[in-house]
């Protein structure tokens, strides 16, 4: 029996033992790197850029100033919802004046800074947008008609209507995303419902051929842990950019983010595109203090905080701990993940552990060793065409002592599902538009999905697509609520319910609390 994956066979050894130790992974055949889907070719982009550009036809009133610490040191602390949030940036400190990641580059008063702060491990949480709101009478930078707003043709002419334009900003910490119907596309694209208007506008709607969806800003933070190969040629080696993973590179992303979210009249230019990548890849960030278990950072032996992982990334290469047997090292797959709190788990059931600091350790022996049976994940089981496969949290976030993938794998939770079809009472999607994609060709044809985001097939233009997001990284969690790409999770605790629901997986209520102790401190 041959096996493969990404037009490579699989050695036997490596078949063999997926099927005995019953962890399964196999990415869609889109993850491939091949001419007609590699994100590099960029028939997203020129159209995407073009709508954010035209979008300036409905005029912001405001001109707010961005809010910039004259330097970024080495080490960092911010306070967050559970403690302290670190940044560690070993190569020395940034002067945000000689870095373009600080600098206004557009037109509407935006910098990277405005959705990737460092209080909220370099994104932006809720509740800080909020605070924004109120100190500034929402004249800050991030709110402007372009992508803060559900929408550019939004009402901005008073307090309340701002408090309206923003709602999904405001209480989700989204961003409208622009994007196009792809020409190649196996669907068609209708609106069944948009609390907002902005699909069904004909001058900003799927009318034009763009489908708006609202999205939560990645961490702009540990992005060695992204699967870009910093060793090889072109420095972009199977990365995992975006939640649908549709740009090519990090230097790419940031051109594309300052013609969009910036408006800019011009791309940047390759020295300002280096300032930019060569901060994000230089910072590392963490929680190193919680406000219950105290210190992270040594404390009994605890590997917490930024620090640990400057030496997590020399050892860290695309496939590491790979599923399937794709690590390039042969190094065999292993559930245990997370090492952070390794020292407080081996004090367990003994004297020298505070009550919290014990139940960081059992949530953390929980995500490692919990076995459950994923079902109806679309990219694993379909795929594989098996129904249930026995599996661990590591399956699917198998980076060490960071948790999102190490090569691309984009899947389907139904995180993306309209409301309706939604786990009740678990994670909340309301106020998000609800798309029904009609499948006209390919293998699903007949079929028609409803979501709240079609994820990667926007980029991809396939069915098999519809849904699929990338698990992002897990470190810094406490300071960048809500949770999911659609900010549906308002809580870490709504997060494990999810999963504890979607996969029957039975925590007690205690486990729960104990996995929820243990994210908090990542």
């Amino acid at each position: 029996m041959q096996a493969t994956r990404n037009g490579r066979t699989l050695p036997a050894r490596n078949w063999t033992r997926l099927l005995l130790c019953c962890v399964f992974y196999a990415p869609s055949p889109l993850m491939a790197q091949n001419p007609g889907d590699d994100p590099a070719n960029h028939a997203w982009q020129a159209r995407a850029i073009a709508h954010a550009q035209k979008m300036r036809m409905f005029r912001d009133m405001v001109t707010g100033q961005q809010p910039t610490p004259k330097t970024i040191p080495v080490n960092r602390l911010d306070f967050d919802p559970s403690g302290m949030i670190a940044t560690f940036q070993p190569k020395g400190p940034t002067q945000t004046s000689e870095n373009a990641f600080f600098r206004n580059l557009g037109t509407n008063g935006r910098t990277c800074l405005t959705c990737h702060a460092p209080e909220n491990g370099w994104t932006i949480s809720a509740t800080s947008v909020q605070t924004r709101f109120a100190v500034s009478f929402g004249n800050d930078p991030i709110f402007r008609l372009v992508d803060g707003a559900t929408c550019p043709t939004a009402d901005v002419s008073s307090i309340d209507a701002k408090l309206n334009a923003y709602s999904l900003l405001l209480s989700k910490g989204l961003i409208r995303i622009g994007l196009p119907i792809p020409n190649n596309a196996e669907f068609s694209v209708s609106v069944a419902s948009d609390d907002f208007g902005c699909n069904t506008d004909p001058r900003t709607g799927v009318a034009t051929g763009i489908v708006s969806i609202y999205r939560r800003p990645l961490p702009s933070t540990n992005l060695g842990f992204l699967g870009v190969d910093f060793t090889s040629a072109d420095k972009r080696l199977n990365p995992t950019i975006m939640w649908d993973g549709r740009e090519p590179s990090l230097a790419s992303q940031a051109n594309d983010a300052t013609l969009g979210h910036a408006q800019a009249n011009g791309s940047p230019n390759n020295d300002q595109l280096n300032q930019i990548v060569s901060f994000e890849t230089g910072i590392f960030t963490a929680q190193a203090y919680d406000s219950k278990a105290k210190n992270l950072t040594g404390a009994n032996g605890a590997a917490g905080g930024p620090a640990p992982l400057q030496q997590q990334l020399s050892e860290f290469y695309p496939g590491v701990n790979d599923p399937i047997g794709l690590n390039p090292k042969g190094t065999p797959f292993t559930s245990l993940i997370f090492k952070t709190y390794a020292s407080w788990e081996g004090m367990l059931g003994g004297a020298g552990l505070t009550s919290d600091q014990a139940a960081v350790a059992r949530g953390e022996a929980l995500f490692n060793n919990t076995k459950f049976a994923i079902i109806k994940v679309g990219g694993l089981n379909d795929e594989l065409g098996i129904a249930s496969i026995s599996g661990f949290c590591g399956t699917c976030h198998d980076s060490p002592n960071v948790g999102n993938h190490s090569v691309k794998m984009p899947l389907n939770i139904g995180v993306a599902n309209a409301p309706a079809d939604l786990p009740p009472g678990v994670i909340d999607a309301t106020g998000l538009p609800v798309f029904n994609l009609a499948c006209n060709s390919g293998p699903l044809a007949g079929k028609t999905f409803r979501t709240t985001d079609p994820g990667r097939a926007l980029i991809s233009g396939k069915c098999a697509d519809i849904g699929k997001f990338k698990g992002p990284i897990l470190r810094g969690l406490a300071a960048r609520a809500p949770y999911f790409h659609n900010g549906s999770a308002s809580t870490l605790l709504d997060v494990v319910n999810f999963y504890d629901v979607r996969f029957n997986i039975g925590f007690s209520e205690q486990q729960k609390r104990d996995l929820v102790a243990f994210l908090k401190a990542l």
